[in-house]
């Protein structure tokens, strides 16, 4: 028997002895990462095929590296419940998957999947969690680890060896679209939390690639993948400490960043990815690229083939969506990079697919009972974290929270009632019914206390008002004795866009995001006419209450001074809804503290 068949020997040994067995263009196959996993499918009722494109992959490396977003679903994607891979599907293509792969290897070394987990796991009824912005206002690791697990025991039943989670970034800017990625300002606390996501996610049993490395959130102006202009002190102090905790966390892998720091790539930046990660970290697992950042390294080289050979040789171990790695072969032909370097990448992947025991079990059982965990019901710890997630920032009189009954209340505002407003960005398609928004939530806690609500949205989230709808609501709320505006801006790519070939968003068919990752801001006050309807309720002399669902911190002056009590809540996920109307209801203590300053 081949040593790298003997499950008594090492990973390291047996991924030594594989190497040895290994052609250049086999080794370069475990490197690549080129595939969108979404695209290498059609399903037409419950049966699916496996394109050519993927075909012709697996015969060019005899295997696969590592298949990215099989499972994944959303508007970029365009996979949803009719095109998507859902239930017992899910889990069948997959194995489908892994079964042509081996079929096709000359040498039987199975394939990894790798998936995005940026706040939950980013497919068909997938477990979600608020996000990271909303997560840190808990200041309690504990729970979100409690959390992050259940997504990762999805993650498991569904086949997934490699979540790609977002931890790393500090938020600086606020104007910047990915605020809502960061687990706040503050390095310490975006530390504890990284740790926290990193452990519950791999106790689960899958392996973790944390993004991103690093210093993104500094960004110029704001703008996304925009030049990080610090030194080495505040890269140290602010923006490598959340890297330092993934890594002593046991994260499997760590994901390069889009931007330059002091003027260097990160995925070209030796000291960063080689001599700090590696060197002074000890970092043993894998570095893989961020979505075709390798190929935007031409900025700088002016060819493909030297940006693959800058990344490799910087440290990059993965491409993910490049052409750069495809063309590593003719590199090491070329003398651009050493084959010892390829051999110890390549040997970084098989080590893992060693460890993970694909090699033994490479199929993962088939049946329906992943789909339990998005249910708050089976699993009641997302749920707990939404709880803990909004923060009271002002209850003047101690107007909340709501103690007794038969008051007239008007709950109005844009985003009373969209469950989408409350997920992020990153979503995938919800069952109708699934989780509850504010309206929902208000709705049955005033029933139970015997007040009388009425709901009108007074204004849209995005766009100028209607004058005879804003009319409206400041006639209903002078005839109510208590006004709850719900107010705030959206993540959502649900009503059409043009994206990137890394998934950011180009442009909108109509304005409907005001956050996300390539949606930037020059200001940080609320969209549309928000302001307008707030003025409005204001001008009734009726009590106030404010609560803003956002992705970033907004500018707050005004707010403050019209509202009689401020909710704000970050995105807080599929169940936010209830524990906003928890708070406002006093079924909970606001325990959410803030994680961001408020300009």
């Amino acid at each position: 028997m081949e040593e790298y068949k003997n499950p008594a020997l090492s990973p390291e040994e047996r991924a030594e002895d594989l190497l040895g067995r290994m052609t250049l263009r086999e080794k370069v196959g475990q490197l690549t990462q080129r595939l969108y996993g979404f695209r290498i499918y059609r399903r037409e009722g419950e049966e699916v095929t496996l394109t050519r494109e993927f075909q012709d992959e697996v015969a060019r490396y005899s295997g696969l590296g590592t298949l990215y977003g099989l499972h994944r679903a959303d508007p970029w994607s365009g996979k949803d419940f009719d095109t998507g891979l859902d239930g017992p599907l899910a889990v069948r293509t997959r194995n489908d998957v892994q079964r042509y792969v081996l079929e096709h290897s000359r040498l039987g070394i199975p394939v990894l999947f790798s998936s995005e987990c940026p706040h939950g796991h980013q497919a068909l009824d997938g477990c979600l969690l608020p996000v990271n912005l909303a997560a840190a206002c808990s200041f309690a690791p504990a729970l979100l680890e409690a959390a992050a697990e259940v997504c990762g025991k999805q993650l498991r039943d569904m086949g997934v060896d490699l979540a790609l989670v977002s931890m790393l970034d500090v938020l600086r800017d606020p104007r910047w679209g990915r605020s809502e990625e960061c687990f706040g300002e503050d390095p310490y606390l975006a530390s504890q939390m990284a740790r926290a996501a990193v452990r519950g996610i791999q106790g689960a049993g899958v392996d973790v690639v944390a993004k991103h490395l690093c210093a993104q959130g500094e960004t110029t102006g704001g703008v996304n993948a925009s030049a990080a202009r610090i030194g080495p002190r505040e890269l140290r102090e602010i923006h490598l400490p959340p890297a330092e905790a993934a890594v002593r966390a046991g994260a499997a892998g760590m994901m390069a960043a889009y931007n330059e720091i002091d003027g260097i790539y990160c995925h070209a930046n030796r000291r960063l990815l080689t001599d700090y990660l590696r060197g002074e970290l000890g970092f043993g697992g894998i570095v893989m690229s961020d979505g075709v950042a390798l190929d935007q390294l031409d900025a700088v080289t002016g060819s493909r083939l030297l940006s693959g050979a800058l990344g490799m040789n910087a440290g990059v171990d993965m491409g993910l969506w490049d052409t750069a790695f495809s063309l590593l072969e003719e590199a090491v032909e070329r003398g651009l990079v050493s084959e010892k370097r390829i051999d110890e990448a390549a040997g970084r992947v098989l080590e893992l697919k060693f460890r993970r025991g694909l090699f033994e079990e490479p199929f993962v059982a088939e049946g329906a009972h992943w789909q339990v965990y998005a249910s708050p019901e089976s699993f009641p710890q997302p749920e707990r974290l939404a709880e803990q997630t909004p923060v009271l920032l002002k209850n003047s009189g101690n107007l909340l929270p709501l103690t007794g009954g038969g008051r007239r209340i008007l709950l109005t505002g844009p985003a009373s009632d969209n469950i989408y407003a409350q997920l992020g960005d990153y979503t995938p398609p919800q069952r109708p019914g699934s989780g509850s928004t504010i309206h929902q939530a208000m709705e049955r806690l005033a029933g139970e206390r015997g007040d009388a609500m009425s709901y009108m949205p007074g204004c849209p989230m995005f766009g100028a008002h209607s004058d005879g709808a804003l009319a409206l609501a400041e006639s209903a709320a002078r005839e109510s004795d208590l006004v709850v505006v719900v107010r705030g801006g959206s993540s959502s790519r649900f009503s059409g866009g043009e994206f990137d070939a890394n998934g950011a968003l180009l442009a909108q068919e109509r304005a409907t995001m005001d956050c996300g990752e390539g949606v930037d801001a020059c200001e940080l006050r609320l969209p549309g006419a928000q302001m307008e309807l707030l003025r409005a309720m204001r001008r009734t002399g009726r009590p106030l209450v404010t609560v803003l669902i956002a992705g970033r911190p907004y500018a707050m002056e005004e707010i403050e001074r019209l509202s009689d009590a401020i909710i704000y809540a970050f995105y807080p996920g599929p169940m936010g809804g209830k524990a906003i109307a928890g708070l406002i209801y006093g079924e909970m203590e606001p325990a959410g503290r803030q994680p961001a300053s408020l300009p």
